[in-house]
């Protein structure tokens, strides 16, 4: 059964087919890791991204990778954390299926993402991966593309927490 790769880097340095960024609704430029994604891509991604957008909590919008090594970045909006009990999970949860459903469409054989909501959105890291994994793996074993999926960690912590709750 394939598995999501779990590493440590700057995922906006990822030959990929698509990153996933992390973003906020108006898809603007924000602080994390939404805006190394647009400092790196350069200004024609906002430019594009006021095109497309906004993009409501829970589902996702792609663009071109502009100045990135990824052919796109799929722009998707997670939720704050609030308790756990305002249907972050669903929506997180919702956050990579609809990543993957947009790349599976754009013909991406290989995805990047983030820990979505893990940062500013103060989701707790441990919960945030677990249903981040639950989602990825359950799509890896329906066989469709993307096969290649990354798990994008900024820090050493951060991964082994993915790598003991991968198994």
């Amino acid at each position: 059964m394939p598995q999501p790769e779990i590493i440590v880097d700057d995922i906006t340095t990822l030959e990929v087919d698509a990153i996933v960024n992390a973003a906020n609704s108006p898809m603007a430029p924000g602080g994390g890791v939404c805006g190394a994604i647009h400092r790196a891509a350069g200004p024609a991604l906002a430019e594009e991204c006021r095109r497309v957008g906004p993009c409501p909590t829970g589902d996702a919008r792609i663009t071109g990778g502009h100045g990135l090594p990824a052919r796109y970045v799929i722009h998707t909006v997670g939720p704050v954390y609030q308790g756990g009990s305002a249907g972050e999970g669903e929506l997180l949860a919702s956050c990579y299926q609809r990543s993957l459903e947009l790349a599976c469409d754009s013909g991406v054989e290989s995805i990047a993402f983030p820990c979505i909501s893990a940062g500013v959105f103060r989701y707790p890291l441990r919960e945030a991966a677990g249903i981040a994994l639950n989602v990825i793996n359950k799509w890896l074993l329906s066989g469709r593309q993307p096969q290649r999926v990354i798990c994008c960690c900024f820090r050493r912590q951060d991964a082994a927490i993915w790598r003991e709750l991968l198994g």
